[in-house]
């Protein structure tokens, strides 16, 4: 009996001493990872809609309709557009996207911000690569009537390029129905 106080109060100590510094790894990591996101969106946003400087945070009760699915909606204080973040369903797991909306209510341009899609398919909508930043462009000026096949789709990733399309045409409607 007094070996399993022994080796429980161990093991107490050993889950305690864990926990202290997980708690400290995640007090000091936690200001830069949230500058470090901070920094990514707004890059995202000046990607997507170039001609906006600042932008107003629009009340989440205006579209509460779309709330499933659009985290955020903001438009350009120039009158320029609206810059739209959406998480959505992708292949592999959740895409958090920002879509520019220009003032005719065309895709202005999309910046995907955080995905777990396959490596080498999905995941090239979000690169760098020659490949990505064409899958990306293609988006420009389209409307709410957008499908995959209006698209340069990435070959091998189709329900990624089908849940962009319809994540973007989801955007635009959200952004007619605010008025």
């Amino acid at each position: 009996m007094n070996k399993v106080i022994k080796l429980t109060v161990v093991l107490f100590l050993i889950c305690a001493i864990v926990s202290a510094v997980l708690g400290a790894v995640n007090e000091v990591t936690k200001g830069p990872i949230e500058t470090q996101q901070r920094e990514k969106t707004e890059k995202a946003y000046k990607a997507v809609l170039p001609y906006a400087d600042s932008f107003t945070e629009i009340d989440p009760a205006a579209y509460v309709a779309y709330k499933s699915t659009i985290n955020k909606i903001s438009v350009a204080d120039n009158g320029a557009g609206y810059v739209v973040e959406t998480t959505f369903s992708g292949a592999q797991g959740s895409i958090t996207m920002a879509v520019g909306i220009d003032s005719d209510m065309r895709c202005a341009g999309i910046s995907i911000i955080k995905h777990s899609e396959t490596s080498g398919l999905g995941e090239v909508a979000a690169s760098s690569s020659e490949r990505g930043v064409s899958f990306r462009k293609s988006f420009i000026g389209k409307d709410e009537t957008i499908t995959v096949h209006d698209i340069d789709a990435i070959t091998g990733a189709t329900i990624t390029s089908k849940a962009v399309a319809g994540a973007v045409a989801n955007v635009i409607n959200a952004v007619k129905a605010l008025g």
